[in-house]
């Protein structure tokens, strides 16, 4: 094993103030791990995600993230994609439009914007989408204990994670929910619902993944930018709101959603919590 370190940050996302959001980890300069040196890695962070930034292949990006979570690799995750393009400016990245900063990832390339003391990134289009089929329904029915009649909309919002949503009632229903995690190991899925105990939020949101590691997500840009995309099909949300994450597992996150230049852009803080240096 060569003696060396690598530039390494851990940031939070989201948060409405630090250590409230989503954490991520940050690894720099990392062209010289394999890809199961990544996956070991973000397995030993165990936090929902992990990536690994190393210049791009594309011309057009300014540089290319590799995301993983405890359990594998994914295309595409909101969260680290802010914390990711935040630390790469805050290691003195210079993106090569002036205006903006093009991520490359499993999905493609994805845009970035500075937004006041934060960041945006335009929602890319859906893998999958329509409504969500009765067996899902069922069995997301059975693992939070609600009847079938409950769900007032939903919708594949899947853009990488493979994002499933319901939207309830409101934001006091979400909240209510106790799940049953022994019946959620097959789906990844969001709850939605008017309204919100932050005072700064019009919608309140869950994040359940398949993960047995890391059940409920604090914050999820993805899924926040799913939502996006079919609120906007539907017309069931203004031009701009914001979405408050956290609640029920004492985290506290605010995702800013706006449309802009023809697209939908999910936008939120970045907080530098840990800085220092990976040893390899």
């Amino acid at each position: 094993m060569t003696d060396s370190t690598l530039p390494f940050d851990q940031v939070d996302v989201f948060g409405s103030s630090p250590y409230l959001g989503n954490p991520l980890a940050v690894v720099h300069d990392a062209t010289g791990f394999s890809t199961e040196e990544m996956a070991q890695f973000a397995r030993w962070t165990n936090l929902s995600e992990t990536t690994f930034l190393m210049p791009p292949t594309d011309p057009e990006a300014d540089y290319r993230v590799r995301i993983f979570t405890p359990e594998g690799e994914l295309p595409f995750a909101g969260h680290p994609t802010l914390g990711s393009a935040w630390a790469w400016l805050n290691r003195g990245g210079e993106p090569q439009q002036d205006q903006q900063i093009i991520q490359e990832c499993g999905i493609g390339k994805v845009r970035i914007r500075k937004r006041g003391q934060g960041l945006a990134f335009a929602a890319p289009g859906l893998l999958r989408d329509g409504p969500v089929d009765d067996s899902t329904l069922q069995t997301i029915c059975s693992g939070l204990s609600i009847d079938r009649e409950e769900i007032v909309d939903h919708y594949w919002v899947d853009n990488g994670p493979g994002w499933a949503a319901v939207l309830l009632e409101d934001s006091e229903r979400v909240l209510s929910i106790d799940p049953d995690f022994s019946q959620l190991k097959e789906i990844n899925f969001g709850i939605i619902g008017p309204g919100s105990p932050h005072p700064d939020a019009d919608f309140e949101v869950r994040a359940f993944v398949e993960s047995l590691s890391i059940p409920e997500d604090p914050v999820t840009g993805s899924l926040a930018a799913g939502i996006a995309v079919w609120f906007q099909k539907r017309g069931k949300a203004p031009s701009q709101y914001t979405l408050h994450q956290g609640t029920a597992i004492r985290f506290s996150g605010l995702i800013e959603v706006f449309e802009e230049d023809d697209a939908i852009w999910i936008g939120g803080t970045v907080h530098e919590c840990i800085t220092g240096q990976k040893r390899i």
